[in-house]
């Protein structure tokens, strides 16, 4: 336990886990009803990177969350190795870039079959129903 702890607030792996604690917080938010999961689909322009038809905050969390998984993954990995010199530090600087890049494609791929479940009109509301009645 100890060592997944090291490696979750070791380097690279800290900058993620923040990232992490923030999109945690926002769905504890969105639980309490304080927020809602499209708060930020206003701002950004998800098409220029291949994101289009899910909420922000949905691919940003898939993104945080695989990134996380995969840095955390590879310094564990390279903690376990005990690999001699200056080699476990470029490694480490390799898997900051890395692993954001494969959390970019990774969340590309999901953002597909998710999509469908985000359709772009919201469905009847309680007002609608009972305005038929």
């Amino acid at each position: 336990m100890g060592e997944l702890l090291n490696a979750a607030l070791g380097f690279p792996t800290l900058l993620l886990t923040a990232a992490l604690v923030v999109v945690v917080g926002f769905w504890l938010l969105v639980l309490c009803g304080a927020a809602g999961c499209d708060a930020f689909d206003s701002d950004v322009d998800t098409d220029a990177l291949h994101l289009a038809g899910l909420p922000v905050a949905v691919a940003a969390s898939i993104f945080v969350a695989v990134g996380w998984f995969l840095s955390l993954s590879g310094a564990v990995l390279l903690a376990a190795a005990a690999l001699p010199g200056a080699l476990p530090p470029l490694l480490s600087l390799l898997l900051l870039f890395l692993a954001p890049f494969v959390s970019w494609r990774v969340t590309r791929r999901l953002v597909r079959p998710l999509a469908a479940l985000f359709p772009d009109e919201p469905g009847p509301s309680r007002e609608d129903v009972a305005d038929l009645t």
